[in-house]
């Protein structure tokens, strides 16, 4: 019988073991040392000891050419520090913190031996992030003293630490690895036992869907990782960070997932399996997703599936006046964006009220320009004056492009495309920004419909960089070159995409955030854990809550469904917690509440 831990037994964790001294280990030995820690690390190659000893002078050594360290503490950070390669030097540690390869061969040999040379009072913690924490537990002599303490890489920079709990763990071991974390200046999230846990359960299955459209070739890795930095405010693209992961890191993390969640969206892409196979594991070999300078580099060279310099072969049409349908801050925004370029635009509305109060809103959006210094009052008035408002879709009869904005709704949307085949001149491009809605069924309401393709702008337009270029089975050459050469003139990142629902962006985000609703509503873990590992696990700019409340319910909901009812996987079924809010009218910030109750303006 185990004996439980008590809080009488429980020591201050001032020794720390921590063993496998491979990159993970030695930034957390770092963190332990910097932090005042006794810190044994243990590895069974002398020469992996040696090396991770290497790189912790070499680290601490720039943290006091940045003004982080002083040379005294850092040797005094290096002092707490010794290493050995047998698990005996553990003996005294209060915590033993294993960070070795993701095998539960390894780990439970490591932890059987931990068992007869620690005191009964020490913790043993589990560095993994794919395997189960409760199995781990249950093959120990002591499985109420064994969690989980998944740091992030690098460990020294980021600030989340997951610590996990399975049946087994006693409170008392989480309560005091906890104190650990904030004492490290770490931002512990307390979270139950499953694979991936909440930022790699979440992150995983995001990155498996953009490995799988990548496979599908239904974009290019350029846009596919730029289509997600742009969007969404990413650091990186999902297919860059799969790179620095290390591809078979990622399928190994997403075959546990699958086995634990049997969740299709889990079930890794078969490209995953053949770049790990074929030994293109990202950065760490030189080639995975993308090809490196040289293995462990992070510069990216130039291969076989990089985009010619030379642009487009296919002339374009041309474009000096645009027209912009609708009066929204979308149709407002994206009325600024190209009078802002220089085109000569027409806001047109149901009512030359709408159009003229769509033209006052832009009106506001310059004077804060102004008023930040971006722009002058003369170039202001200038932009202004190119933006002729009219109450008809009759002033779109001389335009070169016509861009719908207007409500997400199909039937509506193929009505003013029908309208706009009649007034718009041949030869004019007739351009949706829907975000889920088919673009053929927009270009099928025309006469023309190889003049018509989609191009998503993403809110607000005059700030965010992104268009998602989007070509029917019908769209002509010509048409999807000018819109991309009009994209550069107004300053805009294209990224091309075909006419399914979600695009590039939406088809990867929304997925994640509904697999966040269903982790809250399985009691796994709370809305703020949920948004704080993602920003400080992930480097998310909000967290999935903190987002979809600003979005909007009933816009996600909307969407979830196009992606549930075009893919038709089970795993894309919008949660049901989602469908209550929007049924009860919380409807995010607009409303005053969504996942969370907002201030009344």
């Amino acid at each position: 019988m185990a004996t439980p831990l008590s809080d009488s037994s429980l020591s201050p964790l001032k020794t720390v073991a921590v063993v496998g001294l491979g990159t993970m280990g030695t930034g957390i030995t770092e963190v332990l040392a910097k932090a005042g820690r006794e810190v044994i690390g243990i590895d069974i190659s002398e020469a992996q000891a040696a090396k991770s000893l290497a790189a912790l002078e070499a680290s601490t050594a720039r943290s006091v050419e940045r003004g982080r360290l002083t040379d005294q503490e850092r040797a005094a950070a290096l002092a707490r520090v010794r290493t050995g390669t047998d698990l005996t030097a553990a003996a005294d540690a209060d915590l033993v913190i294993e960070v070795t390869p993701e095998s539960y061969d390894i780990k439970h040999q490591i932890f059987r031996e931990l068992d007869g040379i620690v005191r009964p009072e020490a913790i043993l913690a589990t560095g993994t992030n794919a395997l189960s924490v409760t199995r781990l537990a249950a093959d120990s002599a002591h499985p109420e003293r064994v969690l989980g303490l998944h740091f992030f890489n690098p460990a020294p920079a980021m600030k989340l630490v997951e610590v996990v709990s399975s049946v087994l763990t006693a409170p008392q071991a989480v309560a005091a690895v906890t104190d650990l974390a904030i004492e490290l200046g770490k931002e512990p999230v307390a979270v139950g036992d499953r694979p991936g846990f909440v930022a790699d359960g979440l992150l995983f299955g995001y990155l498996n869907q953009a490995a799988a459209m990548y496979e599908a070739r239904y974009a290019s890795r350029e846009d596919i990782d730029a289509a997600m930095r742009l969007g969404c405010g990413l650091p990186m693209g999902p297919l860059a960070l799969l790179d620095l992961i290390g591809v078979d890191t990622a399928r190994t993390v997403l075959e546990a997932m699958y086995a634990e969640s049997g969740d299709r969206l889990h079930a890794p892409a078969p490209i995953l399996k053949q770049l790990s196979e074929a030994g293109l594991t990202g950065r760490k070999s030189g080639r995975g997703f993308y090809t490196y300078e040289a293995p462990g580099s992070a510069t990216v060279v130039a291969d076989v599936l990089t985009p010619a310099a030379d642009g487009a072969t296919v002339q374009g049409r041309e474009v000096r006046s645009v027209g912009v349908a609708g009066s929204g801050t979308m149709a407002s925004g994206i009325a600024e964006v190209f009078a802002k370029a220089g085109y000569d635009v027409v806001l047109a509305a149901r009512s030359e009220e709408k159009a003229q109060a769509a033209k006052a809103r832009i009106g506001k959006s310059l004077a804060r320009s102004v008023d930040k210094g971006r722009l002058t009052a003369e170039s202001a008035a200038q932009i202004l004056d190119r933006i002729a408002p009219a109450g008809s879709y009759d002033a779109f009869a001389e335009v070169d492009l016509a861009v719908e904005a207007i409500a997400e709704d199909l039937e509506i949307k193929r009505q003013l495309f029908a309208s706009l085949d009649k007034v718009c001149k041949p030869g004019a491009i007739l351009a949706t920004t829907t975000s889920s809605l088919p673009v053929v069924a927009c270009a099928r309401a025309t006469s023309r419909p190889q003049d018509v393709i989609g191009m998503h702008f993403f809110n607000p337009a005059p700030a965010m960089k992104l268009v998602e270029v989007v070509r029917t089975v019908l769209t002509a050459d010509d048409v999807h070159a000018t819109v991309r050469e009009v994209c550069t003139r107004i300053k805009k990142h294209a990224v091309d995409c075909g006419d399914r629902a979600g695009f590039i962006v939406n088809a990867l985000l929304f997925p994640y955030l509904n697999n966040a609703i269903k982790m809250v509503e399985e009691h796994y873990a709370s809305l703020d854990d949920i948004d704080a590992a993602m920003k400080l696990g992930g480097g998310y700019p909000m967290g999935p809550f903190e987002l979809l409340d600003v979005v909007g319910l009933d816009v996600s909901l909307a969407i979830e469904k196009v992606l549930h009812r075009e893919f038709r996987d089970p795993g894309l079924a919008p949660a049901p917690l989602l469908e209550h809010l929007v049924a009860a009218g919380c409807l995010g910030r607009k409303t005053g509440r969504g996942f969370r109750e907002y201030a009344r303006r």
